[in-house]
């Protein structure tokens, strides 16, 4: 018979909680009558967790990959139910209450996230960097980065259909691949919902694998990283405004602000920030273009009419362009230079030709190296 549910833990050294784990899980197949199968994922345990898995009749799959990503996709390889229920093996989550999460997905989900801060969190259950700090924080980045209304990022208690974990094509390996799967699912516009989740004190004596302020960074940095748009373009817009809307008041005349007059040191300093922004943005294009291509990030609409719209062609255009203008500008402030036999010029005047002239010319070419760069990127894109 076609299972329905396959409960799958991760596993690594959990000889003390494993055994009332995988009886909870079984007692809560067998009251509610589900067909359905207990995988232990381990990952290299050396305090007999597998056998331990075995005598409890339960499905053990090793991976010699290091991780806790990668002990659970090797365990979701195995799963043969339409749906799965992932949690630890450290009894911090209660495996006989599941039919929340049964429900959900019975009723179309495709995935179904605990959420511990409304359901509760036990004394000494959590630490307190990352009840108050840690897991609040990257949850709200989340929330902002990706327009996510879960509370809860990181809660390791969550069911999803198989069909849905197909999609998903998650590949990181760490305790970060908790938030690939919410983030994918959300690029994907998967249903996802969360459930009220209580979290227990685990019943292990040695020391968490959660590390908090590695593990913690690799958890920020693939919400940046899956972020380009907070990470690159924003940033860059907001110098290139800036910069810009400094250096066209600067190129007309110095700026009095009280006693403090800006000039032409500002616009140096102006023009730097229009070209960092630039930079800021160019490698927004080149991350989503890599990401995407790569199958990191799902494919868009917005993505194929940004590919119509910039082409290596018009990409050349404008930079030649913008280069051309440059090199006038610097022919202009030579001549002027000429006129005074090439000898002192006034700084003041000067500059407000030689910067603007020298910055079109970066810009110029970084366009051109640019939109090369752009289009041999795109080209496995532009084959399908």
């Amino acid at each position: 018979m076609k299972k329905e549910i396959s409960i799958v833990m991760p596993c690594l050294n959990e000889a003390e909680t494993l055994a009332v784990c995988i009886e909870k899980a079984r007692d809560f197949l067998e009251k509610n009558q589900i067909q359905g199968e207990i995988i232990i994922a381990d990952n290299g345990s050396q305090d007999g967790s597998q056998a331990i898995a075995i005598k409890c009749g339960a499905i053990v799959v090793e991976t010699q990959k290091k991780g806790y990503g990668e002990a659970l996709k090797a365990g979701f390889e195995k799963a043969s139910g339409q749906f799965i229920i992932m949690a630890d093996a450290d009894n911090s989550y209660d495996f006989s209450a599941l039919s929340a999460f049964v429900e959900k997905l019975r009723s179309g989900s495709d995935l179904v996230i605990g959420n511990r801060f409304k359901g509760g969190i036990q004394k000494n259950a959590m630490p307190f960097l990352h009840r108050y700090i840690g897991n609040p924080v990257l949850s709200f980045l989340g929330r902002l980065f990706f327009n996510s209304s879960i509370g809860d990022f990181h809660c390791g208690l969550r069911g999803f259909s198989a069909e849905a974990y197909q999609k998903l094509n998650l590949t990181t390996s760490g305790m970060e691949f908790a938030s690939e799967m919410i983030v994918k699912a959300h690029l994907m516009n998967l249903k996802i919902i969360e459930v009220p989740t209580i979290l227990y004190k685990d019943g292990r004596s040695r020391k968490p694998h959660l590390k908090t302020w590695s593990d913690g960074w690799r958890h920020l940095r693939f919400l940046l990283l899956y972020s380009p748009n907070w990470l690159f373009l924003i940033p860059g817009l907001l110098l290139m405004s800036i910069g810009l809307i400094l250096s066209i008041a600067l190129i007309l005349s110095p700026i009095q602000l009280g006693k403090i007059t800006l000039d032409v040191h500002t616009l140096l300093y102006a023009s730097g920030f229009v070209i960092s922004g630039f930079q800021f943005v160019v490698f927004y294009g080149l991350t989503k273009v890599f990401a995407v291509t790569q199958n990191l990030l799902p494919k868009s609409q917005r993505f194929n009419t940004v590919f119509k719209v910039i082409n290596l062609e018009r990409g050349l255009i404008l930079g030649l362009f913008m280069t051309l203008f440059g090199v006038g500008l610097s022919m202009y402030g030579l001549s002027i230079w000429s006129e005074k036999s090439f000898g002192h010029l006034e700084s003041s005047q000067t500059l407000r030709i030689v910067i603007p002239a020298v910055t079109l010319s970066i810009l110029g070419l970084q366009t051109i190296l640019f939109s090369f760069f752009f289009s041999i990127l795109g080209l496995k894109d532009e084959k399908n």
